[in-house]
């Protein structure tokens, strides 16, 4: 090969300088990895999100329903209250000062004046709150009014008390036994409403 030759010719490429060079084409799959892994950690934190928000939901749901049915049990009591306040009168007309007749007349009637407040609010009350234990309390205040009443007639005509000995009243001067049945339907439905209000919640 002449000079000229020499110096027009390609030199081939080494070993070496082939091996140096690196390829790009692995890189390809770095990328199409983090496209993928990227779905699923925004699902993953949206669904850890809505299971939180749900949990909170709930307890919120579940504190109020508690205190709810806190405060209808005490509610209901106070109904109950007034309906054994009115039952207690004829008892409280027998024993009566019988030194003070006008004082005594006085106070047991504003005293049965702001019982049968009570009855009259209770009853509206109690039926708009539950239908079943609005009928309940109305049949209950129905007889009460029925038989306490009479027994209260019947107690203010007869003399007051002045012996401790009678102040034990038998059930022949004041009876209100007939009371017993509808006192325990007003609780059964009283009990049968709160149960039905402490159904657990569900946010699903």
């Amino acid at each position: 090969m002449t000079p000229v030759q020499m110096a027009v010719a390609p030199s081939a490429p080494s070993v070496s300088a082939t091996a140096a060079v690196p390829s790009a084409a692995p890189a390809a799959p770095a990328a199409a990895d983090t496209t993928s892994v990227w779905p699923a950690v925004v699902s993953g934190a949206f669904l850890a999100a809505a299971l939180t928000a749900a949990i909170n939901i709930w307890l919120a749901r579940r504190k109020s329903r508690e205190e709810e049915i806190s405060r209808l049990r005490t509610a209901f009591a106070e109904a109950f209250a007034a309906h054994s306040a009115y039952k207690e009168m004829p008892y409280a007309i027998r024993r009566r000062r019988f030194d003070a007749a006008a004082e005594e007349r006085v106070r047991l009637s504003e005293t049965l004046r702001e019982i049968q407040g009570n009855l009259s609010y209770h009853l509206a009350w109690t039926k708009i709150e539950s239908e079943a234990v609005g009928r309940a309390y109305a049949d209950l205040v129905q007889e009460l009014r029925k038989t306490a009443g009479s027994a209260m007639h019947a107690a203010w005509e007869a003399s007051p008390i002045q012996s401790d000995t009678a102040m034990n009243i038998p059930p022949a001067q004041i009876d209100l036994s007939t009371l017993q049945t509808l006192e325990a339907a007003y609780i059964a439905a009283v009990r049968e409403h709160l149960h039905t209000l402490k159904k657990p919640w569900r946010p699903w």
